[in-house]
């Protein structure tokens, strides 16, 4: 399911692929789903249960490249859709539009370019997508000005537990909440699968607007520094280490009670976690936070390597762990109430 769902394609607004394959997977296990006016998947199961309403969500989009303009020689002039690395897009294979059109991103060859320019990353506006078009007109044949375009990427397992795919943040947090559906809780659980976070946080915005719940837990993948040139204390998370846990980032406070039954639950489990030790970046916490008049917001993490470039690496435990972890903090919530 994790490189099924990493392979689809989903940049920011074009969601469909990713929400079809969603909509398929929780057919007759959910009591209704919906698609809002945004793009959001929204499901509930226990609708009719007493208790509060909790609320999961997770990402269905991804970073990527959106087509601006058409040059006469047929290259294609592009911009980023989210956060992305200029260094990390130079040579990568992407596929663009509906008809997932194959092109190469390509600049100026190293032999042309004057000593100054070797030295600098190549920068967005000097990079280009070449499709094999001998001109602007053949171009137009199967490209148009707003297509996107996705890294060209097969997913799969490799060394120890390792799996290697694009979209890791957030197909992973996706498909944590797929597995978390399969299960039966006491009080009702509304699943959102929501649309253009990389750009913005605006489907988990709407979403905790519509469903307004008790309080909500984020799933994604974030970064993990555990590489020789980041010094341990910047690390943020590590592979291998458990689900990490967020406290605080740019976007949110995590309320101090939640923190600790998380970490109260994983300790009664034997489940290992880490703190996401950086602040820097936004999540959806941040915007379900701030809906309405608050709710109760966290967020669960899978390190992720190389998150925000054409292929990210995780820990296949720590993916497992997540899940556990979340399914032990929502079985809690039965037991003893949300944390307050």
């Amino acid at each position: 399911m994790l490189k099924e769902l990493s392979e689809l394609n989903a940049v920011s607004s074009r969601e469909e692929a990713v929400r079809e394959y969603i909509r398929n997977r929780i057919k007759g296990k959910v009591d209704k789903f919906e698609t809002d006016n945004l793009g959001n998947l929204l499901a509930v199961t226990g609708e009719n249960k007493k208790g509060p309403k909790v609320m999961l969500s997770a990402h269905m989009d991804e970073v990527g490249l959106m087509v601006v303009g058409i040059d006469n020689s047929g290259l294609l002039k592009i911009k980023p859709m989210g956060g992305i690395d200029e260094r990390v897009l130079l040579s990568k294979r992407v596929v663009i539009g509906p008809n997932k059109i194959p092109g190469v991103i390509g600049a100026k060859p190293i032999h042309l370019q004057e000593r100054e320019e070797r030295e600098k990353p190549v920068k967005i506006p000097s990079l280009f997508v070449d499709i094999g078009a001998k001109d602007k007109n053949d171009a137009e044949k199967d490209v148009n000005i707003g297509d996107l375009a996705a890294f060209d990427i097969k997913a799969g397992e490799f060394g120890d537990r390792m799996f290697k795919g694009k979209a890791l943040d957030d197909r992973v947090g996706c498909a944590i909440l797929l597995n978390l559906i399969e299960n039966t809780y006491d009080f009702p659980v509304y699943y959102a699968f929501t649309v253009q976070e990389e750009v913005g946080l605006r489907g988990a915005t709407v979403a905790a607007f519509r469903i307004n719940p008790d309080l909500a837990l984020g799933f994604e993948g974030t970064s993990a520094g555990d590489v020789p040139a980041s010094k341990k204390h910047k690390q943020s998370t590590r592979i291998g280490k458990g689900p990490a846990i967020s406290f605080m980032d740019r976007s949110v406070i995590v309320n101090q009670a939640l923190v600790e039954r998380l970490i109260e639950v994983a300790r009664e489990s034997g489940i290992a976690y880490q703190f996401r030790e950086s602040i820097t970046g936004g999540t959806e916490a941040g915007a379900i936070n701030q809906s309405r008049a608050g709710i109760t917001a966290g967020i669960l993490s899978v390190p992720c390597r190389y998150i925000h470039s054409p292929v990210s690496v995780l820990n296949l435990d720590d993916y497992e762990n997540t899940i556990k972890l979340a399914d032990a903090f929502l079985k809690s919530i039965e037991r003893k109430g949300l944390p307050v």
